[in-house]
């Protein structure tokens, strides 16, 4: 892609995405994220009515008087994207494929972000680490993940869910709201998303293109496995093939829904084939409730 075409898909999805965040997903991306944390502000001396699970102890017996310790809101936030650069992404069969929704959803994500004045960062996964981008503020940060995503080539085909997630927990130390971007073709993350959930505010969002769901009776067609290269030829026309398929889909669903939910991670799960408004506005208004 040359530098003109990479500017203007680059400012096509600004325009799209910037005002999504700003006239429909910020107040809620607010309500659902905001005060989720709490920092040290000040230490005052204890008054009648108090939680004494607050008492400054150090304090107290330093002074001989009851103190306690005063919490407020932390009002700057930092929100980590991980998202899933894997052949696999690179799959579509309507007007917009996997990793195109991605890359609009990571800037709904981020504008919406930067609209309440959080850092952003963004971690590019296959099955290695590909590239990790720092939280930081600002339109031009925004821009910059905008473009390596429109641009990106990953080193690797492949994807491990579990290998970005462990990543993640060793480099992230602060609390912070992490969106995990992915088809999730894969198992075995289990214990890094439940290691992950106890510290951090954890959401995935499993993309999906409506064919992988279900195949339709179309006859004998080529497919070409993105991740392995392989070529295989599949009777769509046989009922044995489709319900393979949608087995397949099934199992991988059901592994991911399973995993968020026991770690206690949100979830939301988004077909290419369906406008991603209306979900992710519910998705943020239920989690303010």
């Amino acid at each position: 892609m040359d530098t003109a075409e990479l500017l203007k898909k680059v400012r096509k999805i600004e325009i799209k995405t910037k005002g999504l965040s700003k006239h429909i997903f910020s107040g809620e991306y607010h309500s659902a994220f905001k005060g989720r944390g709490m920092s040290f502000s000040e230490v005052r001396s204890y008054q009648y009515g108090d939680d004494v699970r607050n008492i400054d102890w150090n304090v107290t017996a330093r002074t001989g008087e009851p103190h306690i310790k005063v919490f407020e809101e932390e009002r700057e936030l930092t929100v980590i994207i991980l998202v899933d650069v894997s052949k696999s992404a690179f799959f579509g069969t309507g007007e917009q494929m996997k990793n195109e929704m991605i890359t609009e959803l990571c800037a709904v994500l981020s504008f919406s972000a930067i609209n309440n004045n959080d850092k952003v960062g963004v971690l590019f996964f296959s099955d290695q680490v590909e590239k990790f981008i720092p939280p930081k503020k600002g339109k031009q940060h925004i821009l910059r993940i905008i473009r390596e995503l429109l641009d990106f080539k990953p080193d690797s085909q492949h994807t491990n869910v579990s290998m970005a997630l462990e990543y993640f927990n060793n480099v992230v130390k602060k609390r912070c709201i992490c969106f995990i971007l992915s088809d999730f073709i894969a198992d075995g993350y289990d214990t890094a998303l439940r290691i992950a959930a106890r510290r951090h505010d954890v959401i995935g969002m499993h993309i999906y293109d409506p064919k992988e769901k279900e195949l339709p009776n179309v006859g004998l067609i080529r497919v070409v496995d993105a991740e392995t290269g392989k070529l295989h030829y599949l009777d769509t026309s046989s009922a044995k093939v489709r319900d393979a398929q949608k087995n397949w889909f099934n199992k991988n669903h059901s592994y991911f829904k399973s995993a968020f939910a026991k770690s206690g991670a949100g979830l939301i799960s988004l077909a290419t084939d369906v406008p991603y408004t209306s979900a992710l506005l519910n998705f943020f208004k239920n989690r303010s409730k």
